[in-house]
Parts: C-alpha cells; sequence; structure tokens
C-alpha cells in the first residue's frame, strides 16, 4: 500500500510537532551550540563534574545539572565547564558534584540541590570558599593550604 498524507494525515502534525522556519531553525541551533560551549573543557580553568549515575539521576542530579548552567549564565562566567560523570561512589549523599578549581583542592559535594549549586558558583567558584555542610570528600587538612579557605 502506497502512502497518501490524505488519507492517514501528516504524523508531525499528528505527533503535535510544529513545523519551524529557517530562522527559528537557525536561532534553535545558536542555543545548542552555546549550550554545548559550556561543556567544552578546553580554555577553561575550572571544571564541575555531576554524577549522573541511575543513583545520581534518581536523587534529581539533572535538576543540579540545569541549575549549574543556568547560574553560570546570570554569573556570566565563561571559564568554567560543566560535565557528567558515572557514579562517583557516593549515593548515600546523591546527589554529588566534583569541584575542581585552580588554587582550591578537588572537592566533592554531596546532597546537592538547585540552591547548592548556586551557592557552590558563588562561594567555591567565585570567592574560593568551599561550601563545608556540602564536602564529602577532599585531601587531608595538611594537604589544603590555609585550612581550605
Amino acid at each position: 500500500m502506497i502512502y497518501e498524507p490524505a488519507l492517514f494525515g501528516d504524523p508531525d502534525e499528528e505527533a503535535g510537532m510544529a513545523k519551524m522556519t529557517l530562522e527559528e531553525l537557525r536561532k534553535l541551533r545558536d542555543s545548542k551550540k552555546f549550550a554545548i560551549k559550556k561543556r567544552d573543557i578546553e580554555g577553561k580553568d575550572t571544571q564541575i563534574i555531576v554524577g549522573m549515575g541511575t543513583c545520581g539521576i534518581a536523587a534529581g542530579a539533572k535538576v543540579v545539572l540545569d541549575a549549574f548552567l543556568q547560574e553560570l549564565d546570570a554569573q556570566q562566567l565563561e571559564n568554567v565547564s560543566v560535565t557528567q560523570s558515572g557514579c562517583m561512589g557516593l549515593c548515600y549523599v546523591e546527589p554529588t558534584v566534583e569541584v575542581i578549581a585552580p588554587d582550591m583542592p578537588p572537592v566533592i559535594y554531596g546532597k546537592v540541590d538547585a540552591a547548592v549549586a548556586k551557592t557552590i558558583i558563588r562561594d567555591h567558584i567565585m570567592h574560593k570558599k568551599m561550601v563545608s555542610d556540602h564536602v564529602f570528600d577532599r585531601p587531608s587538612v595538611d594537604i589544603i593550604k590555609d585550612g581550605g579557605k
């Protein structure tokens, strides 16, 4: 049998998918390029790595990842990449986030939600101060300068 749209309807319209103009497609492309650029680590001195294993996703890691991206936009920080990893092995404190920043020890934060993500950006990334209430893994105090600031 030959498919005839007049008989069966347009599958895109039935699925609720509107057709996009060329200008709309260009805007979509540009916004996606910008979003992808945030995940590129090349040329950036700070990394935020969100644990996106099954346990992290179930605990809300997707919301946390989005909160980091939104706060980076709000603070206009371009030297920070946001990437994802699998499980970090700290399932009991998911969502977990590792932050690697210059002049700071690598830290894994746990029990991170959208509000904590904003605090991590403002305190840890911008002011070089750890968010102590959510630190679940970091180097020993004897190798941290200034007691972790």
